[in-house]
């Protein structure tokens, strides 16, 4: 069985008798429990890191670098028990979840320098004899709220910048992923890391989740999950003026032009569209194709959809996986409904769940689906699905390309597929989305850059990169005079 647990201040807990069934959603079966926290578990999990603050938050930021490099080297140890642990809780493919367990290795070593690379500025004064410079300060305790599709990597992204900047952390991850969070903490804990300076409280969003939202000694919260739910969140801790960083939903776009290379475009399409049985929040779920190559292209990609092999994520040769829920799978069902009664729209293949063996009978599995002539205020084109579905839609050209891709309430990826360069250029300022890719599909972000969108993507703040150091600490202005007398700033000139 999984093993989900908490811990807090030092201290390990199982799963009680009010548990939390985890299940594997290639085959229905139960594979463990979690324990169901509450408001007592985050306010004892918010007094221990509370209490561990200030011994981490004075360590010498390149001591607290070491530590997340030597999380790195654990990690890499053990890289297949970790990746089979994502795929036994979430489904992804073997590829995909080592790649998961990769990016928090990357992350890792990237935060680690981080710990030598802890900037402020320096700049003149507009007076004589003073200096002006800027240090940067760790903030206090710091509520981690992560999803299942990224179970490993995205509490990477949001507590190693936090760590490094001398912050204590409290982690709320999903309740269907818990057993990959027990890991991940394992691994800190291996690494070196102190008692109390990372907690972890299994439980629900509704219980766990708001508890530690509402929480008057966090002052630092950063939540991936839906929109909706991203609303509630900042809603909720706007009354005490905490730190937000929100990461939402997308309807990201591909855009291609009739002068790209077909068979490469399919294969961006295809990895785009279907990568994590679409469960990404840079899935590509709109290709906006130019009228000249749009009939050859959904060819070439219904071919594409009804060769990927679906099954189970840890056999070799599968393209897709299970989506992680049955509620999952029944939304998705839903909106392929919806989108077969939009008038115009027509799907093309998939729509359904696959007939897999009887091994698999039990499992929340949905075939690659591809609907074509659909129309951008579709509500297929518009709203957020997170599975295996995606939507053509026939443009003229680039213009309407980039009317239509911007035209969703979503800015988070956007990509553009042409061998004009004067195309990509103009996409590239043109698209509203917090990441652009040129000749390349929507998803495949790199942790040393920022990670992030706009609208109703997200509320400014990006992950990853040097953005996820800003996040995680408080800008101090320190002005130092010399002279001797008291100047004044804008007054004695």
């Amino acid at each position: 069985m999984t093993a989900a647990r908490n811990y807090i201040d030092g201290t390990w807990t199982d799963a009680g008798s009010d548990a939390i069934e985890m299940f594997d959603p290639a085959t229905g079966e139960t594979i463990g429990f979690a324990p169901r926290g509450g408001r007592a578990e985050i306010d004892a999990a918010v007094e221990a890191a509370k209490a561990a603050f200030p011994a981490w938050s004075t360590t010498p930021p390149p001591k607290r670098g070491e530590i997340l490099y030597r999380l790195g080297q654990v990690m890499e140890s053990r890289k297949d028990e970790l990746g089979r642990l994502v795929t036994r809780e979430m489904g992804k493919v073997r590829d995909e979840a080592l790649g998961d367990v990769q990016e928090a290795i990357d992350m890792a070593y990237y935060i680690a320098g981080e710990g030598r690379r802890l900037f402020g500025n320096t700049t003149p004064s507009e007076l004589p004899d003073k200096i002006c410079m800027t240090l940067r300060e760790p903030i206090g305790v710091c509520g981690l709220i992560t999803p299942w599709n990224f179970p490993v990597a995205i509490p990477s992204w949001k507590s190693l910048p936090a760590l490094v900047c001398g912050n204590t952390v409290v982690l709320k991850p999903s309740e269907e992923t818990g057993g990959c969070a027990t890991a991940y903490v394992e691994c800190l804990l291996e690494a070196g890391l102190p008692e109390g300076v990372v907690n972890i409280v299994q439980g629900t969003g509704e219980e766990a989740g708001d508890a530690l939202v509402k929480h008057r000694d966090v002052p630092v919260i950063s939540f991936t999950g839906s929109s909706e739910t991203g609303r509630i969140v900042s809603q909720n801790a706007a009354p005490m003026l905490k730190h937000v960083h929100v990461e939402l939903g997308g309807k990201n776009g591909i855009i291609v032009l009739d002068d790209a290379d077909l068979d490469f475009a399919v294969q961006a399409i295809l990895w785009s569209a279907y990568g994590t049985s679409g469960q990404r929040c840079t899935a590509g779920s709109r290709i906006i194709v130019q009228d000249g190559v749009y009939d050859t292209l959904l060819e070439k990609l219904e071919a594409g959809a009804r060769a990927q092999r679906v099954g189970h994520g840890w056999e070799d040769g599968i393209d897709v996986g299970p989506v992680v829920r049955p509620s999952a799978l029944e939304k998705i069902e839903k909106y392929v409904k919806i989108g077969q009664e939009e008038d115009g729209a027509r799907l093309v293949c998939g729509g359904g769940r696959p007939a897999l063996d009887s091994a698999l009978a039990g499992g929340w599995f949905f075939e690659p689906t591809v609907f074509a002539d659909v129309t951008p205020n579709m509500r297929i084109a518009q709203e957020e699905i997170f599975g295996p579905v995606t939507a053509l839609i026939r443009v003229k050209d680039l213009d309407e390309a980039i009317e239509v891709h911007n035209g969703t309430d979503y800015g988070l990826s956007g990509a553009i597929i042409t061998k004009d360069l004067a195309s990509s250029m103009k996409a590239m300022r043109a698209l509203k989305t917090g990441i652009v890719y040129l000749h390349n599909g929507t998803i495949g972000a790199e942790v040393h850059l920022p990670f992030g969108g706009i609208k109703a993507t997200g509320n400014g703040h990006r992950e990853a990169g040097i953005t996820g150091i800003d996040f995680f600490s408080e800008m101090k202005t320190v002005y130092i005079d010399y002279s001797g007398g008291l100047q004044r700033a804008q007054i004695d000139t």
